[in-house]
């Protein structure tokens, strides 16, 4: 059966704006799903306090959807499984990962829908001959099936540069719900932002950040778009980010921190914009950015490694591994901004999760 509504306390809690994470892949030494510490991660983002999870996204590592791994429906699953036990009372937002050509993107959001995501979040890596019509018609496609949550993923890792024009259009689409904007470039954020003000749909659509370079500035930026004559304001409400799969604890603080400096329109305490570059040189650590993001996923794993959320920073392929001199940069932001870990929070609670 298609279900493209969004369930009316989903779409509240999202516009509202919240910490979604995405998921890491937890993997054992010989590159298999070691199960439990998969359910452990989700455990920990829902005790967190995050309002919801990414799954088959990026930082799950697209090759889950290889044939010879074929790991997307059992990482799909088991999330769902642990939100669904875990009898949460409030809303709680699973976002499905979408990729590839429309026939496999659809056979994507069926999945999805069967197993009962919210939002599919859909990417358009991969499909760099193709041009921004036969992008849109695949977004529509995707959208009759299930809520569209946009994503602008960096060029870097697989994304494409998009046009404003390609924005304007996407946005108009009926089912797309929220964009995802993370090409790491603030004109073409900014591009995302115009065309949604510009779109009719403008109040249905909701921003997040995906920029982790720069996101508590993303958070806390109001912007202001002439619209034939009549200004119209805009915000980024949360996050969806690789960046908060790791010390989530924190980063669900940091958000409710922003929320209210949102609230005290102009008075935005200097304080958070110095954080916003701590966490930015913490990211630029995780991510590899010295290497082109080379080691960004196994960077992530590595942070859960040490908190004992991991077994080791594994990924699916061989090759995809920390960088040189990205350990010690690790080493380094944990030393210089104690106050940005979760640590004692994990340390808690951990043997719950894995239990």
């Amino acid at each position: 059966m298609q279900n493209n509504m969004l369930n009316p306390d989903i779409k509240e809690l999202l516009h509202e704006g919240t910490v979604i994470p995405a998921h890491p892949l937890a993997l054992n030494e010989s590159r298999q799903l070691d199960e439990r510490r998969q359910r452990a991660l989700t455990r920990y983002y829902m005790d967190a306090g995050a309002g919801g999870v990414a799954v088959g996204v990026h930082t799950t590592q697209f090759e889950i959807r290889d044939k010879d791994i074929d790991l997307l429906e059992p990482v799909l699953r088991i999330a769902a499984e642990e939100v669904e036990k875990a009898k949460l009372s409030r809303p709680f937002i699973k976002v499905a990962g979408i990729c590839g050509p429309t026939e496999q993107a659809v056979t994507e959001a069926k999945l999805a829908t069967d197993l009962g995501y919210d939002l599919g979040l859909v990417s358009m890596g991969g499909l760099q001959d193709w041009s921004e019509k036969e992008l849109i018609d695949r977004v529509r496609e995707i959208a009759s099936i299930i809520p569209v949550f946009g994503f602008y993923l960096q060029p870097s890792v697989g994304g494409r540069v998009l046009s404003y024009e390609f924005w304007e259009e996407f946005a108009e689409i009926p089912g797309v719900i929220a964009i995802k904007i993370a090409p790491f470039n603030r004109y073409q954020t900014l591009d995302v932002v115009r065309a949604v003000c510009h779109s009719s749909r403008r109040d249905d659509i909701v921003l997040y950040t995906g920029n982790d370079d720069n996101i508590i500035a993303d958070l806390l930026t109001t912007y202001n778009i002439n619209v034939n004559g009549k200004i119209i304001s805009k915000g980024i409400a949360g996050g969806l980010l690789g960046h908060w799969s790791v010390w989530t604890k924190s980063a669900v603080e940091l958000l409710e921190e922003i929320k209210q400096a949102r609230k005290d329109k102009g008075r935005i305490p200097a304080e958070l914009l110095s954080r916003n570059v701590e966490v930015t040189d913490a990211n630029a650590a995780f991510f590899d950015a010295k290497h082109q993001f080379r080691g960004c996923i196994a960077g992530i794993h590595e942070v859960l490694r040490r908190q004992g959320l991991l077994e080791g920073c594994w990924c699916l392929d061989p090759d995809e591994e920390l960088s040189q001199g990205q350990m010690e940069e690790i080493d380094r932001v944990y030393k210089d901004y104690p106050h940005l870990h979760d640590d004692d929070f994990v340390n808690e609670r951990i043997s719950k999760w894995l239990s």
